[in-house]
């Protein structure tokens, strides 16, 4: 028997992070919003690694903060350790990683949720969408409630049709042995949409007061306070310590001599999993060569004993497991709390959606997350927050909001998804950005805080301090290329003295000087030529100076990458019928339907002669058209 249950603008159907920042994002832009949940208590659960950030993940954990998300102001607040990583390379990949308290993570996403105006969270199992003229309607679920809405966002994770594998044993289930989503996908089935099956593991947990630390290196959190996101106050606490371990030619003959049980090996797992995310055994079987891999025993919290064995993802069977880690320096005693399993579940094929994460044959119905084929918490995130803001667009009768390639990781993460055929869980890396000199977590700010309040996200407290840091960034600028340094200063040969930095012939300006590899502000600071107290505008300005020319030269990449992004292709268009395009090619645009000649051209399958033609074609409709 079905029942009103409610009406809303936008309903989100799934808690995990994808859903907290898509129900978040639509609720702080004014529509009444709905997060149904299989399970409150899980809401921003970490089922896997309990961390956030890293290469390329860092980036979009800014660039969710810049917009107004939630992610990285969560982070800040319920880490236990931060540490920034790739420091010996480059700006463009540096970024920071934080290992979390899992559960205070989930007590402080769901705080803020609860506390949201006008945001209502319930805990329903969603089965059926629906339809009225092709268009959404809302949702019906389990117990019989009927929710109505006018914008349906998907995020529902690895839950739909979940599949728990270990060993021999197969069942049911959603991450952390939950109920999984056994209904949902035979509706999206029934709406037309093509649905896959992916596969994605974790490792087992073991007592940390079984594990013997001496063997094992120390990894300890950055010794300064560090934020994700850049308006959170610096940190005081104590932070817990990682420690790093090996597998040995013992641990791999294990796996090895237990291939017959390994579900991987042995076809009860159909699903693909993550080539940069591996199994264990995977990895035994396809490096054979090496004697050894890294693990890395990570703390899941403070009131708690658990640990994560990073690196170890496994679906063997649980006395394997054991065998397992009782092999490995360190663990030699340990006691498993939780056995690692795999995951099976079904995802939406990601080329049936717009760049606005709406799927194209159901106007108002987007996706985010793990249902899109992607991998990690913050890509889920990212895609939560986008879903998110055009749900409440489209329920606002607004147009779209788009990031493109060149302003954001998320642009480079959704247009991949969109374009790109998905074999494996998509993992964004930071080779996937071909400007990523431009989109750097350090400026996440500078790209896109003006549009996030343009949106509506971000709010007068972030927009004021956003506001004054933009100002003391243009004041130090301007300071640094108006200021000069001259030939037999005596502060300045004193500098250059000391940095073993060749004299100067004849005058430089403090800028330009800078630009010299050995110089940075700090010893500007130190001679009292300079002075600025402001971190992130330090750090801003080194940048800026010593890469000056190489982001010149991306910014002009951009401005012809943009040339191409702005030939849009009409939706109409009838591939069918236009002459000289290969057959690959065809089929292709017939499926992704891309926006613009750009987007075209990095479609697999879509040559050089392809995209030839479609111009060809364009031209021949602008001509007929005048």
């Amino acid at each position: 028997m079905f029942y009103t249950a409610g009406t809303y603008d936008v309903i989100v159907v799934g808690g995990g992070h994808a859903g907290c920042e898509a129900a978040l994002a639509a609720a702080r832009m004014g529509c009444k919003t709905l997060l149904l949940t299989l399970n409150i208590t899980d809401v921003a659960l970490m089922p896997c690694n309990p961390s956030i950030g890293g290469p390329a993940k860092a980036q979009l954990v800014r660039e969710i903060d810049a917009l107004g998300g939630e992610m990285a102001k969560n982070i800040d607040k319920t880490n236990i350790q931060m540490r920034m990583i790739n420091t010996g390379k480059g700006p463009a990949v540096q970024s920071l990683r934080a290992q979390a308290d899992k559960q205070e993570y989930q007590n402080e996403m769901r705080r803020t949720l609860f506390t949201q105006e006008n945001l209502d969270v319930a805990m329903a199992e969603a089965e059926t969408i629906l339809l009225e003229n092709q268009k959404i309607q809302g949702v019906t679920t389990k117990t019989g409630a009927v929710y109505s809405s006018r914008a349906l966002v998907l995020t529902t994770g690895t839950f739909l049709k979940g599949r728990i594998i270990i060993g021999d044993l197969a069942y049911p289930g959603g991450p952390g042995n939950q109920f999984p989503s056994l209904h949902l996908s035979d509706s999206l089935v029934d709406l037309g949409l093509t649905i896959g099956r992916f596969k994605t593991g974790t490792p087992p947990r073991i007592d940390r007061k079984t594990v013997d630390f001496s063997k094992m290196i120390e990894q300890k959190g950055d010794p300064e306070p560090l934020t994700f996101s850049f308006i959170s106050p610096k940190p005081q606490r104590e932070q817990l310590s990682c420690w790093l371990t090996h597998s040995n030619p013992q641990t791999h003959r294990i796996v090895l001599d237990n291939l017959d049980r390994a579900p991987l090996f042995t076809g009860v797992i159909q699903g693909k999993g993550p080539r940069y995310c591996p199994s264990f055994e995977d990895k035994v079987v396809r490096f054979s060569h090496k004697n050894e891999h890294q693990l890395f025993v990570e703390p899941e919290g403070r009131e708690t004993d658990e640990m994560y064995v990073q690196g170890l993802n496994t679906s063997l069977p649980e006395d394997v497991q054991l065998q397992v880690l009782r092999s490995i320096a360190g663990l030699e005693h340990v006691r498993m709390i939780r056995t690692g399993y795999a995951i099976e579940y079904d995802y939406v094929l990601p080329y049936q959606l717009k760049r606005s994460l709406e799927t194209r044959a159901i106007p108002g119905l987007f996706t985010a997350g793990q249902i899109n084929g992607t991998s990690g918490y913050e890509e889920a995130a990212a895609q939560g927050l986008i879903a998110g803001i055009n749900a409440a667009q489209y329920a606002l009768g607004r147009e779209p909001f788009i990031l493109k390639r060149s302003e954001a990781y998320i642009g480079v993460l959704i247009d991949d998804l969109v374009s790109k055929n998905l074999d494996e869980p998509y993992r964004l890396l930071t080779s996937r950005a071909e400007y990523r000199l431009l989109l750097r977590q350090d400026n996440a700010d500078l790209r896109l805080t003006e549009k996030g309040r343009a949106l509506g996200l971000v709010d007068d407290e972030r927009w004021n301090f956003y506001q004054a840091k933009k100002e003391r960034l243009e004041d130090c600028r301007q300071q640094l290329k108006t200021t000069f340094a001259f030939p037999s200063d005596p502060t300045i040969d004193a500098l250059l003295k000391e940095k073993n930095s060749s004299p100067l012939h004849e005058r430089i300006s403090l800028w330009n000087l800078l630009q010299r590899p050995e110089i940075n502000l700090e010893d500007y600071q130190n001679h009292n030529l300079f002075a600025c107290e402001d971190e992130q505008v330090v750090e801003q300005l080194q940048i800026q100076s010593k890469y000056e020319g190489y982001i010149h030269k991306q910014e002009e990449q951009v401005r012809h990458f943009e040339k191409m992004e702005n030939r849009m292709l009409p939706t109409d268009l009838d591939y069918d019928a236009i002459l000289g395009l290969a057959n690959e090619a065809r089929q292709r645009l017939k499926e992704v339907r891309p926006e613009s000649i750009g987007q075209a051209f990095r479609l697999a399958g879509v040559n050089p002669a392809d995209i030839q033609v479609l111009l060809i074609e364009l031209e021949k409709r602008r001509r007929k058209k005048s």
